[in-house]
């Protein structure tokens, strides 16, 4: 073999490494979680056509901002949607003004998100909210959500037992692939117990404009936790993600782009774009190869496989609408089992602050609306309202 050809096919492997482990943070951060985003839309009032727009839109608008920063910078850098964001507006359900107003919350979210690139105070702000009581919200908001395998498999066993069953298979001997495999076996169930339901005209994506609506009850249920679980449950660990992997990301400009992409994405169902911390590490770490340099071409093919799937996010969600019973919920909750269990392990790591901790957790399970408001807010408020007190004590 020449000089050349061996420096060829050495230049085209060093390219190959990336590429693929770009793909594959793409398929596993969208087929891990897009049940609960659809969950999500749906339980704030988007219609099955919306909630499809908004998985498409969301698809569409992180891959290309997610070219955008990773071409300008060279950096692997990964965008998501918010899937704790999306776990949030399961919980939250309806607010006053239904949907318009629901998509009017993403709006401000996103206008909050783009000016803490802007505004460091900000920032700062959000810095302060103590990680055990952010941590406590989430785990509350999530707790409803992972008990469906549970309640599903026990009023739907021959159903939900394979789903249940992949995903325990999974966590032994095939952890990264355990939710994706259970989704898959998920949809499969669904196409043989209810193929004939699904609506082929459905199948094609396409994207529904929603004139958005503000109310104040919209924007306090969604709006403000929505910005406080995105940035303490993605963009934070998604900077330290890139940090441990010898990378510094752009703050001021992703927080920007993500607003943007937000405000672009929200009109047309999409909740939230930020930056990945699940999947962040398949492509700024050595499995997008050994060649540091060139790991920006993981984001490159991750950008471009999200542009792929959001050509079949409508015919995934006409899928998951025909589903009977509770076989899409239990696979949203086995989807959100890791998540459930960080939330907690970060809520009650430390000694001081855990019984507010715990009452902020209590409160935002147990699903209460006061004055048109969700449990999120008000198990924040609490949280920090009895934060101080009890700490006095120890």
């Amino acid at each position: 073999m020449s000089t050349s050809t061996a420096g060829a096919s050495g230049t085209s492997g060093a390219t190959s490494v990336p590429v693929v482990a770009g793909v594959v943070a793409a398929v596993v951060g969208f087929s891990s979680s897009f049940v609960v985003v659809l969950a999500g839309l749906a339980a704030v009032g988007a219609s099955p056509a919306e909630a499809a727009s908004g998985l498409v839109a969301l698809c569409v608008t992180q891959a290309l901002a997610m070219l955008w920063l990773s071409v300008r910078h060279r950096t692997p850098l990964t965008l998501a949607w918010s899937t704790p964001g999306a776990a949030l507006l399961v919980t939250t359900g309806v607010v006053e003004g239904g949907w318009p107003a629901a998509v009017g919350a993403f709006l401000v979210s996103a206008l909050l998100i783009a000016l803490t690139g802007l505004l460091p105070w900000l920032g700062d702000v959000v810095g302060r909210i103590p990680a055990s009581l952010a941590g406590a919200m989430l785990a509350g908001v999530l707790l409803p959500l992972c008990l469906a395998p549970v309640t599903a498999l026990a009023d739907s066993p021959t159903l939900v037992g394979p789903v249940v069953g992949t995903w325990l298979v999974g966590q032994v001997l095939f952890r990264r692939w355990a939710v994706p495999a259970s989704l898959a076996v998920a949809l499969l169930v669904v196409l043989l117990e209810a193929g004939d339901a699904v609506d082929v005209a459905e199948l094609a994506p396409t994207l529904a404009w929603t004139t958005p609506a503000w109310t104040l009850p919209a924007v306090v249920s969604i709006a403000v936790p929505l910005y406080v679980v995105t940035m303490a449950s993605q963009n934070v660990p998604g900077v330290a993600v890139m940090t441990g992997h010898g990378y510094a990301v752009p703050w001021r400009e992703a927080m920007g782009v993500t607003g943007v992409g937000t405000l672009v994405a929200a009109p047309f169902g999409g909740h939230a774009v930020n930056l990945a911390a699940i999947t962040a590490a398949m492509a700024a770490g050595p499995l997008a190869g050994p060649e540091r340099s060139r790991r920006w071409l993981a984001s490159v093919s991750a950008s471009g496989t999200y542009l792929v799937l959001a050509a079949g996010a409508s015919a995934l969600t006409a899928v998951v609408v025909a589903a009977p019973g509770d076989i899409v919920q239990a696979a949203a909750g086995l989807a959100l089992v890791g998540t459930l269990a960080s939330s907690l392990s970060g809520a009650l790591a430390e000694e001081d602050g855990r019984e507010a901790a715990a009452v902020c957790f209590l409160v935002a399970a147990s699903g209460v609306t006061v004055l048109g408001v969700g449990s999120a807010f008000w198990a924040l408020l609490a949280g920090l309202a009895l934060r101080p007190l009890l700490g006095a004590r120890n």
